[in-house]
C-alpha cells in the first residue's frame, strides 16, 4: 500500500477540519495509506508574504524537519500552501545551500491534492456523486502559482449526478489573498462583490474552490449579502457517494 503524508495547512486545522477528513476519505478510498505528521504546523506564507523573511524561514525550517523525516509524497488540499513550499522555500533558503537541497527536495514531493490525484495517480473518477448544479472558481495560487487548470475540473467532470456550468469571469481572484484582504479591504471588498455577482449569474447553488482562503472570503460575503449560494471545497464533493 502506497503511502502519503497530509499536510493539512492552518485554515483547515483551525477552521475547516471536515476539509481534511474528506482528503482522507478521497485518498483512502483509493487505496492509500494517508499518514498525518503531527507536529506539522504552518508553511510560513502569511510571514512571507507580509515580508518577514526571518519568522517565514524559521517556521519553514520546521515544515522542513517534519517532512524530511517522512516519506512519499506530501499531499495538501490547498494550492496557495502547495505553492509556497513550492516557489516560496527555495527563495527563502537561497542564500543557504544546505537548506536549499532541503527545500527542493520536500518540494518535489509536495503536491496540491486535484494535482496529486489527476497528474500523479492518474485518477479521474474517485466515484463521488453529487445531484445539483455546481460552479468552479479557480484559486489564485493554484492558476497561476501551480499553472494549473484542469485536474479540479477533471474530477468534478466526472462526479455522478453533477451538472458544471461555467463561472463568468472565473479566472479573476475573489479578492482574498490572505493579507491583501486586510491592508487593501476597500479594494478586496470590490473584487469580492465582482465575484460575488458572477455567482449569481451561473445560478449555481454551490461553487467548489481548492482553497480555503477563498472558500472563507466568498462565504462571508455571501452570508453577509443574505444569499444562500455557497462555497465548498473539492475534497468535500470528491468524498460523497
Amino acid at each position: 500500500m502506497k503511502t502519503v503524508q497530509l499536510f493539512i495547512t492552518c485554515i483547515l486545522d483551525a477552521l475547516y477540519p471536515e476539509i481534511g477528513e474528506a482528503a482522507v476519505t478521497v485518498l483512502e478510498r483509493l487505496g492509500l495509506r494517508v499518514e498525518f505528521p503531527a507536529a506539522q504546523t504552518c508553511c510560513g506564507q502569511p510571514g512571507y508574504n507580509a515580508g518577514y523573511r526571518a519568522e517565514a524561514r524559521w517556521v519553514a525550517l520546521h515544515f522542513l524537519d517534519v517532512f524530511a523525516e517522512t516519506d512519499g509524497p506530501i499531499v495538501t488540499p490547498s494550492g496557495s500552501c502547495a505553492a509556497m513550499i513550492k516557489h516560496g522555500y527555495p527563495d527563502l533558503f537561497a542564500d543557504d545551500p544546505l537548506n536549499l537541497l532541503r527545500a527542493k527536495a520536500v518540494a518535489a514531493r509536495t503536491f496540491e491534492f486535484s494535482q496529486y490525484l489527476v497528474r500523479q495517480l492518474g485518477v479521474t473518477d474517485v466515484g463521488a456523486r453529487h445531484d445539483g448544479v455546481l460552479t468552479y472558481h479557480p484559486s489564485c495560487h493554484l492558476l497561476r502559482g501551480l499553472n494549473e487548470r484542469e485536474a479540479p475540473l477533471t474530477l468534478l467532470r466526472h462526479v455522478r449526478g453533477a451538472t458544471l456550468v461555467e463561472l463568468p469571469g472565473a479566472e479573476e481572484c475573489c479578492g482574498f489573498g490572505g493579507l491583501f484582504s486586510v491592508k487593501m479591504a476597500d479594494v478586496s471588498s470590490e473584487i469580492l462583490a465582482r465575484k460575488m455577482s458572477n455567482l449569481g449569474v451561473s445560478a449555481a447553488p454551490l461553487a467548489v474552490t481548492c482553497d480555503a482562503g477563498c472558500l472563507t472570503h466568498i462565504n462571508g460575503g455571501l452570508h453577509r449579502a443574505g444569499v444562500s449560494q455557497r462555497v465548498i471545497h473539492l475534497a468535500e464533493i470528491l468524498a460523497k457517494q
